[in-house]
Parts: structure tokens; sequence; C-alpha cells
């Protein structure tokens, strides 16, 4: 077959999925909302079913061995994840089709800066005793009353009789459940069918993700494909579909829209995209670890030195919430004692490949602009100033920067939020590690700082990769960028409240990891998290943890929690 027939033959399989996407989106906008909700159950029921397959389509499609330590992130960041946004919005649906609202039973009370704050973990008793000692809440905007966020939740979840049209769902290539999520979320808060194009790095997923998403693809409303970067032109140019969602970078984003060279600099002058449907985005960004300074003991050191190394090496650095930059003081008296735990952190934890495409030549730019970097077991470690270009360039690998800036306290915090603000790239994620005394030492100010941070997810003491697999967080950049200035991109996903408009999603989780939680004050007896690469059990615990997600129950709640006290 020559290459023009290769070409026809895709277009047309292309246009006869759009099409059947079309008639699926019409049904689905007459389906009674209490038959949206058991749809999605017998998705949950599908992803359940092969789950293992998943985790080890992933592993493979990573390099990853079967024996490898920290084969359970594919676990949880795959079908857990998905188990977990499935079975979330199953239950909005559920409660409005019972003439109820997806916040019944849900705390909404303040948040700093005349906010509203909606309590989305803990959920129930069973979620109090797994995440033990945390907390999340989504934010919503100043000045927007309690009264409107309850009776906007929903969005157009439970509106019968409203096309969504056809969507189009450019998978990313890192994380295997964001393609699936991102076609959950076009259906349920907005009734809009999705043809999901994978990412290439994970095209060998695709027979698994068509039996996860089987009652979806029988519905009409999914359809998935493989595909280059032709396929992808194609379907953006496509007359059938209505709308775009890319998670990726925001280069990407910026070629879909405008173009590239002169055709883009002439389109963005005139005002005139190339693309012609509205766009949303989760693009990444240079992500913030701000360290507030304190009077830490030895363990404090080395614990928090393994928090910060994990964010960095969590699925080998190819994160689009990696943190990337450490934020210290300068006149912390343990600083010198921090980095030198964060290189003995680098250095212990259990080895690993990148694997991304392209991860090499990201490695080789972070090393032409640091010279002086050290070298780490496989990471790079610099020291780095505002303008620095690991201020600006997410390496998606494994870079980890440090910075220092005056001042303790909240004076130091204020600096910290100021400098993430105005000299790193992206919106998307901060993460804050203090010790309970100097928090509550800061008071208002503190509060205050974390108000002032314009991030779409913040960790304080936890990792902002928590908000992305909690099914009621939000994900998403920060709001106000547009496609002309796109940053970490635009709207949200993972919104299992069908909340109108959210902010940010705020974590928060303990200083120290039971027992010395309990030891020092702190009401937590959370395990070393499952999300440190140091973590000895991971690969059980993210078993497990798919387990009971499949079929939530105290009997399967115990061997969880067995396994991640054994990390």
């Amino acid at each position: 077959m020559s290459v023009t027939d290769t070409q026809a033959t895709m277009e047309r399989d292309l246009d006869r999925a759009v099409e059947e996407l079309k008639v699926g989106a019409e049904r689905w906008a007459q389906l009674p909302v209490a038959d949206r909700g058991a749809l999605l159950r017998r998705v949950h029921a599908a992803i359940a079913d092969v789950a293992e397959e998943w985790a080890n389509a992933a592993a493979e499609a990573k390099h990853i061995a079967p024996s490898a330590p920290y084969l359970g992130e594919e676990w949880m960041t795959g079908p857990y994840g998905a188990l977990e946004s499935a079975a979330a919005y199953a239950r909005s649906y559920e409660a409005l089709a019972a003439g109820g609202s997806p916040l019944d039973g849900i705390d909404v009370g303040a948040a700093p800066g005349n906010r509203v704050a909606v309590r989305v973990l803990p959920r129930t008793a069973q979620e109090w005793v797994l995440f033990n000692g945390f907390r999340a809440e989504v934010w919503m905007p100043p000045g927007v009353p309690a009264r409107q966020v309850r009776e906007e939740a929903g969005l157009r979840a439970g509106v019968v009789g409203e096309y969504g049209g056809v969507g189009l769902v450019l998978g990313a290539g890192n994380i295997s459940s964001i393609a699936p999520l991102d076609a959950f979320y076009e259906l349920v808060a907005h009734n809009r069918a999705s043809l999901v194009k994978l990412n290439p790095t994970f095209s060998g997923l695709l027979g698994v993700y068509r039996k996860a998403l089987a009652p979806l693809i029988e519905a009409a409303v999914v359809r998935i494909v493989n595909g280059d970067a032709a396929v992808g032109a194609y379907l953006t140019g496509h007359g059938g579909i209505d709308k775009v969602h890319i998670t990726g970078s925001a280069g990407t984003h910026d070629a879909i829209v405008w173009g590239s060279g002169e055709e883009a600099e002439r389109r963005r002058t005139a005002g005139d995209p190339r693309l012609r449907v509205p766009i949303t985005s989760e693009l990444g960004g240079v992500a913030p670890m701000i360290v507030v300074p304190g009077r830490w003991s030895a363990a404090d050191l080395r614990f928090q030195a393994e928090h910060v190394a994990s964010m960095r090496l969590h699925n080998a650095g190819h994160n689009c919430v990696a943190g990337q930059v450490v934020v210290l003081s300068a006149d912390w008296a343990q600083k010198d004692a921090f980095l030198a735990e964060l290189r003995r952190a680098l250095e212990s934890m259990p080895a690993r490949g990148t694997w991304y495409p392209g991860s090499d030549a990201k490695i080789a730019r972070a090393e032409a602009a640091h010279p002086d970097a050290e070298h780490v077991a496989g990471s790079l470690l610099t020291e780095v100033a505002a303008g620095d270009p690991a201020c600006t360039d997410e390496y998606f690998a494994p870079v980890v920067a440090w910075t220092q800036l005056p001042g303790e306290g909240a004076e130091f915090l204020r600096a910290a939020v100021g400098f993430a603000n105005d000299s790193l790239s992206g919106t998307l994620g901060a993460n804050v590690l203090v010790r309970p005394a100097d928090r509550k030492a800061m008071g208002a100010a503190f509060d205050a700082a974390i108000a002032d941070l314009r991030y779409g997810s913040i960790a304080i003491n936890a990792w902002t990769g928590m908000s992305f697999l909690l099914p009621g967080a939000t994900w998403g950049a920060f709001p106000g960028h547009t496609v002309s200035d796109v940053g970490s991109g635009i709207d949200v996903v993972h919104n299992g409240h069908l909340l109108a408009r959210p902010e940010r999603t705020v974590v928060t989780g303990p200083f120290r990891a039971f027992p010395r939680s309990v030891l020092h004050g702190e009401l937590s007896l959370f395990p070393k998290p499952p999300w440190f690469s140091s973590s000895r059990s991971v690969t059980d615990t993210g078993r497990q943890l798919t387990r009971y997600a499949a079929a939530p129950s105290w009997g399967r709640l115990v061997p969880v929690l067995l396994a991640a006290f054994r990390a």
C-alpha cells in the first residue's frame, strides 16, 4: 500500500470514528442521569477487571522490570487513579439523579482571602483511616459565596437534552491514567464524547484501554486510537471536532493553536489562531519546593530530604508536577545539613533509568547550562538564582536545582512565594515543607502566604502529586491563562464534585511519619508515604490500594495498611 493509500485509509477510519461519536453524543444527551451513573459504575468494574494488565502494560512501556522496587507507581498512577475517578463521577451522578448535589455531605467552610473551601478529603471514615493526618480542600475564587458554590456544583452532568459535541483528547505519554481521566471529565462535565489519541509512548496500552473503557466505547462516547503527529494534525483540523484538550507542553499547545515559524508569528500578531475550536490544556511547569527554616532534628532533615528527592525522582522525573527548584533560606543554620541529606537521599534511591523520549537531550541541555552541577547517582544537582534556565525550563528529567533567599519565618516565606510566583515558569503545583511549630508561630501570615501562591495545586508537607490522584481534588493551572499566554494551561480536570470555576486545591499532610508524628504531637498515624522513592513496599501497597478501590471495604482496607506500614 502506498503512502497516499495509507493516509487515505487513516483519514477514513478517523472520519468514521468522529461520525460514530456524534451519534453517541446525541444519544448521551438524552440519557437519564441515573443511567449515566450506572454506566460509570460499569466502567469502574471494567477497570477493576484489567487492573493488573494495565499496571503491567504501563510498566512495560516504561521499561520497568517486574522486580523493580518502584513498580507500584504504575498501579497507583494507572488503574487506581482511574478507579477512584470513575467512582467519584458515579457518586455525583447518583446524587444528581436523586435530586441532590455532588456536595451533599461535604463540608464547605472558609479559606484565607474571603474564599470558600470545599473539604474533599477525608470524605468517609475509611478515607480518614487511609489518609490519616491528611486533608484536602478545593478553594474557590475570592468573593464567591458558599450558597453559589453549592448551587452551581454539577456543571452539565445533570442536564438532559444538551448535545456536547465531539472533543479530541490528546493524551499524555508519562502517566497512564491521564488520557482516560481527561475523557471522563469531558463526558461528565460537558456531555462531550471524546476521540482519544494516545501518545506514542503508550501505544502498547491501546488494548487494555479499550477493555477498561469498553462500556463507554460500546455507548459510542469514546473512541481510542494510536497515531503519530500526522494523525494529531489531521484531527486538530477536522471539521467534526468541537473542542481540543491536550496534556503536554506549551510548545505543542502553541503549535496546534498558532502553527510554527513565520506562520505562528503572523497569526499571533493578527490574533488569528489556526485552531478554530476551543482548547483546554494541562502543560506542566517548573514546580517549587519551598523549605521553611526551623529547628529540625536529624530525623526531620533526613525524612524531608527524602521527600524532596522523591518529588523529583518519581516516574524518573518525567512528571509535569515533579519538584524542580528547592527554595531554601540563606540564613537557615541547617541549610548545609539539609543539602547534605538531599545528596544522600539522591544517592540512596533505587536506581532507575530515564525512559521518556528526549530525556537525554534535556539532561544535556541542563548540563550545558550548569557546567558546575554535581552528578549524584544519575541526578543533576545545581545551585541557581532567578533568571537561571532551571527556573524557566521544565527539564522533565532528574535535575534538581536549589536556590537561597534571605530571611527566616514569615519574612522568608513571603520572599519564597514572590520568587515562585515571579521567577518560575508555570502555575501548576507548588510544595511547602514546614515544621508544625513554625507554621503555628507564623499564624495568619502563613495562611496569607499560601493564599498568595498562584498555583493550581499546593501541597503543605505533602506532594502535589496527591492532588492528581485524589478524585475530589481539582487538577490544572491557576486560573487566568489564555491561548496567547498559556502558561501551565487552561481549565481543570479531575473535578469529582463538579465544582464550577475552582481556583486551586490545597493538600495538607503531617510533617513526620508515624510513629515520630505522634511522638511530636501530630495527630497522624500515616507511615512513610508510598510516593517516597525509598518506600520498600510501594508495589504491594499499590496493588492492595487498587484492590481496595475496586471494592472499598474495611476488610480490603486492612491489607493496604499492612503493606503501607512496611514502607
